[in-house]
């Protein structure tokens, strides 16, 4: 069965093209089709779908509002943010908020495509865009400087499995790395994202790489 889809976005063609390139290249199906965020709040209540596709400028709720909304009352869904924002702290505010992918409008279809699949798989999706924002938004001097304070006290095992995660590596190959269950791992990232107050993998590790937990 594929992946069922919601797509939100205030331009009828943007939502038609993605739409037609998703069902020439995948067997996933578009479900739902919103022009503001409200809309596809409302249809959710409906429908069940596996990963939303987000525009950020939409009329009467935007996908910043909407991603917050959804993040908290449908947990179990995956947001990707399609958005032409290439802005570092955006991106990194964004999976902060509920976020677990970020691509640009203009992607390639086949990447589209991998997000959607990656997402729905490994609970996000990082492209080297993302990793460059993350890597890009930290300096020494702001690293030496958030150590100091408000930094969770993590095991030596935790830091370890918080690099394994932010390398983009499943709890399947993480366990088998550093040998132990695949339960183990998921524990392990349950406990680091309860102790950064992060909202789901994608927030761990931006938190990582702002706070400087991770090189």
């Amino acid at each position: 069965m594929g992946i069922q889809l919601a797509i939100a976005d205030d331009h009828q063609l943007f939502r038609e093209g993605l739409r037609t390139i998703i069902n020439a290249q995948s067997k996933h199906q578009v479900i739902i089709e919103a022009s503001n965020g409200q809309l596809l709040i409302d249809q959710l209540k409906e429908k069940q779908v596996d990963v939303i596709l987000m525009d950020l400028k939409m009329p009467v709720l935007d996908g910043i509002e909407a991603t917050k909304l959804i993040s908290k009352k449908f947990p179990d869904i995956k947001i990707i943010i399609l958005s032409m924002h290439e802005d570092d702290k955006f991106i990194l505010h964004m999976l902060e908020q509920g976020a677990k992918g970020y691509l640009l409008k203009n992607c390639d279809p086949k990447e589209l495509v991998q997000a959607i699949e990656t997402v729905q798989e490994q609970g996000y999706y990082f492209n080297d865009r993302v990793s460059r924002a993350m890597l890009g938004n930290i300096n020494k001097k702001s690293k030496q400087k958030i150590r100091l304070k408000n930094v969770p006290n993590l095991t030596n095992r935790e830091i370890q499995i918080l690099k394994l995660i932010c390398e983009g590596y499943t709890n399947a190959e993480i366990g088998q790395m550093i040998f132990l269950s695949t339960r183990t791992i998921e524990g392990h990232r349950q406990k680091l994202i309860d102790k950064t107050n992060a909202k789901n993998t994608a927030g761990l590790v931006a938190y990582a790489f702002r706070h400087g937990l991770v090189e």
